[in-house]
C-alpha cells in the first residue's frame, strides 16, 4: 500500500468512526476494530491511563463513555496515522494503525482542556502593567507571595519530591494555573544529583532527557554529568518560577474524608508546618527505600559498609580492597569509580544481568531520540507521542528483533564478558532492556565503560554465588571462599515506590493502593494480572487524592502532561468519572 493509499484508508476509517460515535452507536464503532485490537487511552475518553484489548472491551468502554465524552471534529494530521479530535471538555491527539481495513491499534490522548488552555504564543501574558498604578503589585511581589505558598494560602496540589519528576509536573501545573507546592528535603534543587559519586552521569542521551517546555541547548553534551544536571535543575526551578521549598521534609500525611483534603506535616528548616492540599503527589522517583541485605556477621565487620545511595565516591579508597555487591547500573558505576581511584575492586554478581552498550542502545534502541531524528523533523513531542501510541502488549514482539540485532552487532563485546565469567541475560523472553525496565525497573546495566574493566580483569568478578556471612575483615561466600574487604558497597536496589505511601501515610493505604510500577508480564515467573499499563502511575489510585509520578526523564516529561490535566480538571470542578480502574482484562 502506498503512502497515499494508506492516508486515504485512514481518512475513510476515521470518517466512519466519527459518524458512529456521533450517533452514540458503540456497537457500530466497535465493529470497526479488529477482533484482536488495542485502544490505549490517556485521559481523553476515560479520565484514566488504560489500554483496552479486544473488540468487546472497546465496545464496553464506548457504551459507557460516549454520552459524556461526545467525541467529534476528527481530522487527519499528516499521512502517517495521526489525527486530532475534540471531546466535550478538551482537545486531543490520536493515532491509528490499520490491519486489513480494521483498527489494529488506536491511541487517544488529551492534550488540553477547553477554556483552560496554557497561555503561550499569541496568548502569552503581557507581564508588565503599563500606566500609573497605585499600590502596584510587581512580578517580584508575586514571586515573594508564591514563595510563601502553604503559609499564606494552601496549595491545591502538594508534590513530595523535588527532582526532575516533581519539577516537570510543577512546571506543567504552573502553566495551567494550578496552585502547587514542591517540597524537597535537600538544601538546593538538584542536590539529589550533586550528592552522588563524582563519576555519575545520565546513561540516556540528551535527546531523550529534555524537561517540559525548556529543552537542553544544542551544545549540551550527549551524556550529562551529574553536577551539570543538578545545576540545570536548579536553573529550571528558577526560570519556570516553581513554588519550591528546599530543606523541607514531609513527615506524615493523613486524608480527611469529610473535608476531602490532606493534612500534611512538613518540617521546613527545622520548623513544623501543616499543609492542607486537596491532592498529594508522591514524585519520589520510581523506587522506594534502599534495600540493604541483612547478612549474618554484618555487625562484626570492622570495615566500612553502606548502600550505593550513600556512596560519595572513590576518593580515599586508593589501595583498599573494595567489594561491590550487585551488578546493575549503580554497581558497575561505583566499581568503575573505585577502580579509577586506585582501589582493588571485586564485583559480586549474584544473578544474570542484562548489559546494553550505550552507543548501541542510542543507535538502534531509541531511533526516535537522536540527532538524526531531530534533523528529520522528529521533535521530542512527536517522539513522545509515537512511543506512547504503541500498546505495551505489542512492545515485546517489537523489542525482540532489536535485542537480536544488538546481540549480533556487539557479539565480540558479549563474548569477552562471558569469557570473564559474567552472567548475561537479555530478558526473560529475549525482549531486552526496555521491557526489563518496564516490568522490574532493575536487572540491567547501560555500559559506559565498566564492562571493559570487567572483561579485562581490571575489575575482579565473582559471579553466580551468594553471600553466606561477613567476618571482621571479609565476605564469606556460600562456596566457602572469602573476599577480603575494607569497603562493602551494597548496590542491591530499592523497594517498591509505594513504600513511600506506607511511611508517609499508612501501611493500610499502601496495601489498598497496591503495587506501583511494573506491567505484570503475563509470563510464568510473573503471571499477572496483566494490566496493560504501569501500575498506579500518573492516574487515579484506590486512595482519593493520592497520585504517583516518576520514571525516567522521558516518562516524567510526557506523562506529567496527563497528570497535570487530571489535576487541573479537578481544580476547575469538571466531572472526571474514571473508567477502567484496575485491571481491565487478565492474561493466561
Amino acid at each position: 500500500m502506498t503512502v497515499q493509499d494508506k492516508s486515504v484508508a485512514i481518512s475513510h476509517w476515521l470518517e466512519r468512526f466519527a459518524e458512529a460515535v456521533d450517533r452514540s452507536d458503540s456497537a457500530e464503532a466497535a465493529a470497526l476494530f479488529a477482533e484482536t485490537s488495542y485502544w490505549r487511552d490517556l485521559v481523553a475518553f476515560t479520565w484514566n491511563i488504560v489500554t483496552f484489548e479486544n473488540r468487546n472491551a472497546i465496545a464496553d468502554m464506548l457504551k459507557a463513555r460516549l454520552g459524556d465524552v461526545r467525541p467529534r471534529s476528527f481530522a487527519v494530521e499528516g499521512g502517517d496515522g495521526w489525527f486530532t479530535f475534540e471531546t466535550e471538555v478538551g482537545r486531543g491527539r490520536g493515532h491509528l494503525r490499520l490491519k486489513d481495513g480494521k483498527a489494529w491499534t488506536f491511541f487517544t490522548a488529551l492534550t488540553e482542556l477547553k477554556g483552560f488552555e496554557e497561555k503561550a504564543g499569541f496568548t502569552r501574558e503581557l507581564g508588565a502593567e503599563h500606566g500609573a498604578i497605585r499600590n502596584r503589585v510587581t512580578w517580584t511581589d508575586r514571586r515573594h507571595a508564591d514563595a510563601g505558598l502553604g503559609l499564606v494560602r494552601q496549595p491545591f496540589v502538594l508534590i513530595v519530591g523535588g527532582g526532575q519528576g516533581g519539577m516537570g509536573l510543577g512546571a506543567r501545573l504552573k502553566r495551567l494555573g494550578v496552585p502547587a507546592l514542591i517540597v524537597d528535603r535537600h538544601p538546593r534543587p538538584g542536590d539529589a544529583w550533586r550528592k552522588r559519586y563524582k563519576s555519575l552521569c545520565l546513561h540516556d542521551p540528551v535527546w531523550y532527557d529534555h524537561l517540559p517546555y525548556l529543552p537542553f541547548p544544542e551544545h549540551w553534551p550527549v551524556y550529562t554529568p551529574k553536577d551539570k544536571m543538578g545545576d540545570w535543575l536548579e536553573a529550571y526551578a528558577k526560570v519556570m518560577e516553581l513554588d519550591y521549598w528546599s530543606s523541607a521534609t514531609c513527615k506524615h500525611a493523613a486524608w480527611d474524608g469529610v473535608k476531602r483534603e490532606w493534612a500534611v506535616e512538613v518540617e521546613r528548616e527545622g520548623r513544623p508546618v501543616t499543609l492542607r492540599p486537596k491532592h498529594l503527589v508522591l514524585a519520589t522517583g520510581m523506587s522506594g527505600f534502599p534495600e540493604v541485605p541483612r547478612f549474618p556477621g554484618a555487625d562484626r565487620f570492622k570495615g566500612t559498609q553502606h548502600h550505593s545511595s550513600r556512596h560519595a565516591g572513590g576518593e580515599g579508597w586508593t589501595g583498599k580492597r573494595c567489594v561491590v555487591v550487585g551488578s546493575n547500573n549503580s554497581a558497575h558505576d561505583i566499581a568503575a569509580d573505585l577502580w579509577e581511584h586506585g582501589a582493588d575492586v571485586t564485583l559480586l554478581q549474584r544473578s544474570p544481568t542484562l548489559v546494553a552498550r550505550s552507543e548501541t542502545l542510542s543507535r538502534i534502541g531509541r531511533p526516535l531520540y537522536s540527532e538524526d531524528a531531530v534533523r528529520a523533523g522528529i521533535t521530542t513531542e512527536i517522539a513522545d507521542f509515537t512511543a506512547a501510541s504503541w500498546p505495551f502488549a505489542l512492545q515485546p514482539a517489537a523489542a525482540k528483533p532489536v535485542t537480536s540485532q544488538m546481540k549480533k552487532d556487539d557479539a565480540e563485546f558479549y563474548a569477552r564478558l562471558a569469557a570473564a565469567g559474567f552472567l548475561l541475560s537479555f530478558g526473560e523472553d529475549e525482549t531486552g532492556i526496555g521491557q526489563m525496565y518496564m516490568r522490574r525497573g532493575s536487572g540491567y546495566y547501560i555500559d559506559v565503560g565498566a564492562s571493559d574493566l570487567i572483561a579485562d580483569g581490571r575489575i575482579k568478578l565473582r559471579s553466580g554465588v551468594e553471600v553466606d556471612h561477613l567476618t571482621e575483615t571479609a565476605i564469606v561466600l556460600k562456596d566457602g571462599s572469602e573476599l577480603p574487604a575494607d569497603l562493602v558497597v551494597y548496590a542491591t536496589g530499592y523497594g517498591s515506590m509505594n513504600q513511600w505511601a506506607a511511611a508517609l501515610i499508612s501501611q493500610d493505604v499502601a496495601d489498598r493502593v497496591g503495587k506501583c510500577w511494573g506491567l505484570g508480564s503475563g509470563t510464568a515467573k510473573d503471571p499477572g494480572p496483566w494490566e496493560g499499563e504501569l501500575r498506579n502511575m500518573w492516574k487515579p489510585t484506590a486512595q482519593e487524592g493520592l497520585w504517583f509520578h516518576g520514571g525516567n526523564l522521558a516518562q516524567s516529561r510526557h506523562y506529567s502532561r496527563y497528570l497535570a490535566l487530571q489535576l487541573k480538571a479537578r481544580l476547575e470542578g469538571l466531572a472526571t468519572p474514571v473508567y477502567g480502574r484496575g485491571p481491565v482484562h487478565h492474561r493466561v
